[in-house]
């Protein structure tokens, strides 16, 4: 899951974006209003953690160009006082449960074939069994599941799976693609190449 993080307390922001990496979180980080509502108008996002009081461009006029623009973006309003650092459990408490609202809202239930895609829990089960897999596997799949029946370039994939640092070889994604394929042998779902183009998740009809 993609986040970005809007703070200009340097220290804070560094805290928070190293502890929510930890727990698998790609973070991205912005420090004024300006830079926030540009990288909104040109990146996809899963959560924003915003600071009301930014330099350049306040959080409120951020939030509210967000929302004219009809991106519904889960948005957490970061609060804290100074004197009192955040309660790190509650803090994730609260993305989680954004987090499973918008993909309730969005994404309640996406199958292809007989592998499905559970948007309030990020879940897949096939032949309704649960599929384990690792948090990158995950990401992948449910790019692809969301976008079922549809091409999905590596540099969308790679996307997904980084934060504006951090860049994911392609090489990389063919190896979660190898994976996942291993994973999904035998069902009624495949992930077919389109040489040059990218990935599609498409069921399939054994024995036709």
């Amino acid at each position: 899951m993609r986040l970005l993080l809007v703070e200009d307390n340097k220290v804070l922001a560094d805290w928070l974006a190293r502890t929510l990496r930890k727990q698998l979180y790609a973070v991205d980080w912005v420090e004024n209003g300006e830079d926030a509502d540009f990288v909104l108008r040109t990146e996809a996002y899963d959560l924003v953690l915003l600071d009301l009081a930014l330099p350049k461009l306040g959080g409120h006029e951020v939030l509210r160009r967000l929302r004219e623009r009809g991106n519904a973006t889960p948005v957490l309003v970061l609060t804290a006082d100074n004197a009192k650092p955040f309660e790190v459990e509650e803090l994730e408490a609260r993305i989680r449960v954004l987090l499973r609202r918008s993909a309730h809202v969005a994404n309640p239930q996406v199958a292809c074939g007989d592998l499905v895609f559970h948007g309030a829990t990020r879940e897949f089960t096939l032949a309704g069994k649960p599929l384990t897999l690792t948090p990158r596997e995950r990401t992948v799949l449910e790019v692809l599941a969301l976008k079922a029946g549809t091409t999905v370039s590596k540099a969308t994939l790679g996307h997904s799976l980084s934060s504006l640092e951090d860049g994911v070889s392609a090489d990389a994604i063919e190896i979660y693609v190898h994976r996942l394929r291993k994973k999904l042998e035998g069902s009624d779902a495949a992930i077919v190449t389109l040489r040059g183009l990218g990935y599609v998740l498409r069921p399939v009809h054994h024995g036709a």
